[in-house]
């Protein structure tokens, strides 16, 4: 029978398979590095240890939907973009105002965001989040035509660093009335 880890031992060990993932982990992830059974609160517990123990430092643990992750702190995001020689990819009004009201009312129908929008919706805008993985399409509304219903991924909720939809920042009162959102 293999001997119980020590905390520090632990510690190290979630902390190099954190640093070195290229995706975030998750809680069972986790438990697979150790041959013996760890409980989901211990390792809760050692990963508050171990975010606590970044504190100040250039980089963040942080916990988003797929699980947990080593993310630059957002003062030095700056300075790691220059060392991309392409930009960031920029996103039409058209793409972000569809990306908010899926996230916002999902799940949504085509026709719903057109409603919603007052515009027609061209089909590279959804292209666009499919193809980013910040949508998908979650089944099909039981209405004559069975419309897709769109609704987030948690490609989605990691990409912009949130761990649920509640996460989502209110919405301002002009985008209630503009967009038809309840409060």
């Amino acid at each position: 029978m293999a001997e119980p880890y020590s905390v520090q031992k632990m510690k190290a060990v979630l902390e190099v398979a954190l640093l070195t993932s290229p995706e975030p982990l998750s809680l069972d992830d986790l438990q697979r590095l150790f041959e013996t059974r760890v409980e989901r609160a211990t390792l809760r517990m050692l990963l508050d240890e171990l975010k606590s123990d970044w504190e100040g430092r250039t980089l963040e643990l942080v916990q988003v939907a797929s699980g947990w992750r080593f993310q630059a702190r957002p003062q030095y995001v700056p300075f790691l973009a220059r060392l991309q020689p392409e930009r960031p990819q920029r996103y039409s009004r058209a793409v972000m105002e569809t990306l908010a009201i899926i996230a916002y009312r999902q799940p949504v129908t085509r026709g719903d965001i057109e409603e919603i929008r007052g515009v027609a919706v061209n089909q590279n805008v959804l292209r666009t989040l499919l193809e980013r993985g910040w949508i998908d399409v979650v089944g099909q509304r039981d209405v004559p035509g069975r419309p897709s219903l769109y609704a987030t991924t948690k490609t989605f909720l990691d990409d912009f660093n949130l761990r649920s939809l509640e996460e989502l920042p209110p919405l301002p009162s002009v985008a209630q009335q503009e967009f038809g959102f309840d409060s």
